[in-house]
C-alpha cells in the first residue's frame, strides 16, 4: 500500500488562507480600522488643538468598542438581519439612556438619593424596551436571536452613555483630551462585560422561554433579570477595581456560555427547520 504525505507547500497555503479569512472578518476589520481612525483623529486633535475635531474623537471612541462587539456576536449568530440590528442598537440605546435618565432623576427627587439598586433596575428595564417590542412581534424565535438583539441594545446604551461621560470628562478636565481618550478606552474595553452581557443574558432567557414555555422558563427569565440587576448594582457600588473585574468576568462568562449553547443548538437544527421560522434570514454556520 502506498502512503501519501501531505505537501508542506499545500499546508502552508491552507494556513495562509485561514489567517487571511480571520483577518477579513467584519468585526476585526471594524475594530482595527476604527482604532486606526480614532488614533489618527486623536493625534490630529492634540497636534492642532482644533476643537472641531473633539466631537469626532468622542463619538468614534464611544462607538468603536460597542459596534465591534456586536459585529463579533453577529459573526456567530447571523439570523437577525443587519437593518434590525442597527435599529436595535441606535433606537434601543437612545430610548434606554433617555428612559433610564428620567427614572433615575425621578427616583432621586422622590427619595433624596439614588441607590445603586435603583440605577440597575432603571437601566436594565429601559434597555429592554426595543428588544421586548421585537420579541412581541414574534419574528425571531431562537435563543441566539434574542441574545444578539439584547447585546445590540445593551451596546447601543453603552455607546450613548459613554459619549456623555466623554463630554463630562472633557469639561471637568478643562479640555484635556488625554483624559477623555483614557476614559473612552477603558469604557470601550469593559462594555462587553457590562451592558452588553446583562441585556444579552435577559434576552437570551426570554427567547429561550418562547421555545420552551412554562412556569420553569418564566422563573428563569425573572431570575435572569434579577441577576443582572444585582450584577449591575454590585458594579456601580464597587469601590475596589478587583470587585468590578470579578463582576465583569462573571457577567462575560455567563453571556459567552449562553452564546455558545445557543449557537450549538442552532447548528444542530435540520436545514428545513432553520428556514421554517418566519422572519429568519438564511442560516450561516457560526464561526469559532
Amino acid at each position: 500500500m502506498k502512503t501519501t504525505t501531505a505537501s508542506p507547500v499545500r499546508s502552508r497555503g491552507a494556513s495562509r488562507v485561514g489567517v487571511g479569512s480571520t483577518l477579513l472578518r467584519p468585526w476585526l476589520l471594524v475594530l482595527i480600522g476604527g482604532a486606526v481612525l480614532w488614533a489618527a483623529l486623536t493625534w490630529a486633535t492634540i497636534e492642532t488643538g482644533n476643537l472641531n475635531l473633539v466631537p469626532s474623537v468622542i463619538v468614534l471612541g464611544a462607538f468603536l468598542g460597542p459596534v465591534a462587539f456586536v459585529a463579533w456576536v453577529y459573526d456567530r449568530a447571523r439570523e437577525v438581519p443587519l437593518p434590525t440590528l442597527v435599529i436595535c442598537f441606535v433606537t434601543g440605546g437612545a430610548l434606554g439612556v433617555t428612559g433610564a435618565s428620567l427614572l433615575e432623576y425621578r427616583t432621586m427627587i422622590d427619595l433624596g438619593a439614588l441607590p445603586t439598586v435603583a440605577v440597575g433596575l432603571a437601566e436594565e428595564s429601559c434597555k429592554l424596551i426595543v428588544p421586548l417590542a421585537i420579541f412581541l412581534s414574534g419574528r425571531y424565535r431562537r435563543e441566539a436571536d434574542g441574545l444578539l438583539i439584547g447585546v445590540a441594545s445593551g451596546m447601543g446604551f453603552a455607546a450613548f452613555e459613554t459619549m456623555g461621560y466623554g463630554l463630562t470628562a472633557l469639561l471637568v478636565s478643562q479640555g484635556r483630551i488625554d483624559e477623555v481618550v483614557k476614559l473612552l478606552f477603558v469604557r470601550g474595553v469593559l462594555a462587553p462585560a457590562g451592558h452588553a452581557a446583562w441585556t444579552g443574558l435577559v434576552c437570551a432567557a426570554l427567547w429561550h422561554a418562547r421555545l420552551r414555555p412554562g412556569v420553569r422558563s418564566a422563573a428563569v427569565v425573572v431570575g435572569a433579570f434579577l441577576t443582572v440587576v444585582t450584577l449591575h448594582a454590585l458594579w456601580d457600588a464597587a469601590t475596589a477595581q478587583w470587585v468590578q473585574l470579578g463582576v465583569g468576568a462573571a457577567s462575560l462568562t455567563l453571556v459567552l456560555w449562553r452564546l455558545h449553547a445557543a449557537s450549538a443548538e442552532m447548528e444542530q437544527e435540520p436545514s428545513a427547520e432553520r428556514h421554517s421560522l418566519p422572519g429568519v434570514a438564511p442560516y450561516a454556520t457560526p464561526r469559532s
